[in-house]
């Protein structure tokens, strides 16, 4: 059984049905809306999602990422480069809506593994393991009664960084660590911006804007369905409880007011945009264990990072990947838990503290302390060695360096 049907545990679904395991999901919430903004899944990723059939839907709703372009807070460039297929890996980049991709994956499991396979409105509450099964008692959250308990041979906690599995096993963890950063998002339909199909990250670390299509349908119309975050650094720390707080975009749209860079008019793209939602930026300490018996964590539960990097998703995506492969190898069910911890511990650990030093964007900091005023020349102010030796060292850290991606999966 999986606990949470968000994209780590239908992704997870999916690959333990492929590999011959019976699958239940169980979700909180009563109705699975397509409900955020929108997300990037990296070539790794989309590798995966293309070996369990779902590139032509993905292909429907989502932009192919065509490039990555950092500039400074007056639009000046500091590093591009291509990305998926146009950076020659074998398979694309995406930018696409998280609430839609949740919803074609759900569709997905009920398509291939029935729609009894999602079970809404059960909210665990406790859990119990013998040497053979994991027994597991839910709620409806909505009223507080407690309804019935299920049981397997093993658990997947997908539940997200408020995972209910997670604080059993670490009852003192306390809440998220606020970053000191807070997001607010939204999604506004605009003319296009540089190619259609560019990812924009502006500014530096105390003040940034991102922004990048993710609409194959709004641009077969000629139009771009934009999806941008503006985050600014903030001392007070609001409630991280309260993670998509819809809120007036005047709480932060002036310090964006200057911000046209005659490619993309960012105060312009904020004033036509109808709901802005307020996302406080935060994480968790990375474990040292994940695997209890047959209980395991995976995705936010397992290890909730910032935003950075475009990885959330992507590395849920490998979890349950790599959950998959260890089934199929290891037939003891505590072994082959272990296994996939063994295999994906590490990696995100070294993730989540890769991006609380920015990750990749580290790059715009840099140029924002040597030249706050601007440039006239980049190359006066960092040179592209700096910039290449940042690019690939998050690319390897994150699994998706284009060799050794591309050359794993020729094997």
């Amino acid at each position: 059984m999986i606990i949470g049907g968000g994209i780590g545990g239908l992704v997870s679904a999916l690959k333990l049905h492929r590999v011959g395991v019976s699958v239940r999901v169980f979700e909180s919430v009563e109705t699975i809306k397509a409900l955020g903004v929108g997300i990037n899944l990296l070539p790794h990723a989309i590798r995966v999602l293309t070996e369990l059939g779902l590139t032509d839907e993905i292909k429907k709703t989502g932009i192919p990422t065509a490039e990555l372009i950092y500039v400074n807070k007056f639009g000046q460039r500091i590093w591009q480069e291509d990305r998926g297929i146009n950076a020659g890996y074998r398979w694309p980049q995406y930018s696409i809506h998280r609430g839609r991709l949740q919803m074609l994956l759900l569709q997905a499991v009920k398509d291939t593994l029935g729609e009894n396979a999602v079970v809404t409105g059960h909210h665990l509450t406790s859990f119990e393991q013998s040497n053979e099964k994991v027994v597991a008692f839910f709620e409806n959250k909505k009223t507080g009664k407690r309804i019935d308990s299920y049981q397997a041979d093993i658990m997947i906690a997908a539940d997200g960084i408020h995972s209910a599995a997670r604080k059993f096993y670490y009852p003192n963890e306390g809440l998220p660590k606020y970053s000191g950063r807070i997001l607010w998002r939204g999604i506004t339909e605009s003319t296009p911006f540089l190619t259609g199909k560019s990812m924009i990250m502006a500014g530096y670390q105390d003040k940034k804007f991102v922004a990048y299509p993710v609409c194959a349908e709004t641009a077969s119309k000629g139009r771009s369905l934009v999806n941008w975050i503006a985050e600014l650094t903030v001392e007070e720390m609001p409630s991280i409880t309260d993670w998509n707080k819809k809120i007036d975009k005047e709480k932060f749209a002036y310090e964006f007011a200057k911000w046209d860079f005659g490619w993309l008019n960012v105060p312009d793209l904020i004033e036509k945009t109808e709901a802005v939602y307020e996302f406080p930026m935060a994480d968790r300490d990375p474990l040292p264990q994940w695997t209890f018996g047959r209980v395991t964590l995976l995705g936010d539960a397992a290890h909730p990072m910032y935003p950075i990097g475009s990885n959330g998703a992507s590395q849920a995506i490998l979890d349950a990947d790599a959950l998959g492969q260890a089934i199929t190898k290891q037939q003891n069910a505590e072994q082959a838990l272990k296994d996939y911890e063994q295999v994906r511990l590490e990696p995100t650990s070294n993730i989540v503290y890769t991006n609380r030093k920015n990750g990749p964007e580290s790059v715009m900091q840099i140029v924002e302390d040597r030249a706050p005023n601007g440039f006239d020349y980049l190359h006066d102010v960092i040179t592209r060695q700096e910039l290449e030796d940042i690019a690939n060292m998050y690319k390897k850290i994150a699994g998706f360096d284009r060799e050794t991606l591309n050359r794993s999966m020729l094997l």
